[in-house]
């Protein structure tokens, strides 16, 4: 009977370990804005943005496919959602405590000034920030998901690029900066093994900048890297 009991409490734990994961990272078609998407039990879908807040979560009934070029409204969830209440740290306070059986954890407010209130860890996944000690383009943006470090072109970078997501984990994005063509001047060159071009300023086929040729999903070690240049 202890070995079964045993079991059960070891095969639960690894279930909610691997329950939650990253599974899209969501870029904008210029760099300067950028989603981490976490796929959760039950289909559940937790975005949060680079800043470290959440910025959407709900069900996606489809989420779990292969490949997925749709960004869906997400439903709402009809399981167990708890808060911090009252009693619990100011910085914290109010905001969502478990989706389902996966606990999301903030900084408090006796954390550095610029983590106060972001989140610090999903399920088991930790995150890290870029502080006032870094770079002020970085400041306050996250800077590793569990494993994964999280690189951004720096204030000495050109002025079309700065600041702007650089790498996630081993995969790596370029833009074209101000001295190209202004119909796409700051917005994504490469993503990972992908290129992008663009129709430019003079060319009447479609509108200015406009997207020519690129691959819009890119899928690394399961992760799917959407770029929202459509």
């Amino acid at each position: 009977m202890k070995k079964i009991y045993l079991f059960v409490l070891s095969t639960t734990l690894v279930l909610n370990t691997f329950s939650q994961r990253l599974s899209k990272v969501i870029i904008s078609g210029n760099g300067s804005t950028s989603v981490f998407s976490f796929l959760l039990n039950e289909n559940v879908v937790l975005n949060i943005s680079q800043d470290g807040s959440i910025a959407e979560w709900g069900v996606d009934r489809y989420a779990g496919r292969p490949v997925d070029y749709i960004q869906r409204k997400l439903e709402g969830f009809g399981g167990r959602v708890d808060y911090y209440n009252e009693k619990d740290d100011s910085a914290f306070r109010g905001k969502i405590k478990f989706i389902g059986t996966t606990q999301i954890k903030y900084f408090a407010s006796y954390d550095r000034v610029e983590l106060i209130g972001k989140i610090k860890s999903v399920g088991p996944i930790n995150f890290d920030y870029y502080t006032m000690l870094d770079d002020a383009m970085l400041t306050n943006k996250v800077k590793s998901i569990g494993s994964a470090n999280i690189n951004y072109y720096s204030s000495f970078e050109n002025a079309a690029i700065k600041g702007k997501i650089k790498s996630y984990g081993s995969v790596s994005m370029t833009y074209y900066n101000s001295l190209d063509d202004k119909a796409f001047a700051g917005k994504i060159k490469t993503l990972g093994s992908s290129s992008f071009t663009y129709y430019g300023s003079q060319e009447r086929t479609y509108s200015p900048g406009s997207v020519k040729l690129g691959n819009q999903i890119q899928v690394v070690n399961g992760v799917h890297f959407f770029v929202n240049n459509y």
